[in-house]
């Protein structure tokens, strides 16, 4: 005899699992464009997560942003490469920054503010990881001026978005 368990979701449960699994699909999309330079990616499942994290808070854009990288990463075949640990510490690194944002001035910094700020710690947790695990040279400091372009280009242009987002929400 098979026993059922009951788990009691909320509306919201459902609304925050389709926000998570828009943020897989538009992860799982980016992965199929080339890049015109390795590593470089527009991120635009970040807007996903800077929208939740204006709608529900902190934690909960936590979950959408880790849920991503784990599940796109079974997806795509890559749990636990170094596409994977490239990809979480970016992740981690865009989270922690994100966490300590919640205690700068809101009229000083909007979504497109923060999401350079996420955007600059995604790429400087990955090269962190690049430098100290997958090219332990100094000659990965040359990266960093590119890495950051794409950083400030792709911050603002996410950060824009989610603000229009935001802003037709309510």
């Amino acid at each position: 005899m098979r026993k059922t368990i009951n788990i009691a979701t909320t509306a919201e449960d459902h609304h925050i699992a389709k926000l998570t699994a828009l943020a897989i699909g538009l992860h799982m999309l980016e992965a199929v464009f080339p890049s015109p330079l390795p590593g470089v990616k527009p991120g635009i499942a970040n807007i996903v997560t800077l929208y939740v994290l204006y709608e529900y808070g902190f934690a909960t854009a936590a979950w959408v942003s880790l849920l991503r990288v784990f599940a796109s990463s079974l997806l795509l075949g890559h749990f636990l490469s170094p596409t994977f640990v490239l990809s979480l510490s970016g992740a981690i690194f865009s989270l922690c920054a994100l966490f300590f944002t919640q205690y700068l001035p809101k009229k000083y910094f909007s979504a497109i503010s923060l999401s350079i700020i996420a955007a600059f710690a995604h790429i400087a947790g990955q090269l962190i990881v690049v430098r100290i695990w997958l090219i332990p040279q100094t000659g990965v400091v040359y990266l960093v001026p590119v890495f950051a372009l794409a950083a400030l280009v792709f911050g603002v242009v996410n950060g824009m978005i989610t603000k229009k987002l935001i802003r037709n929400n309510h």
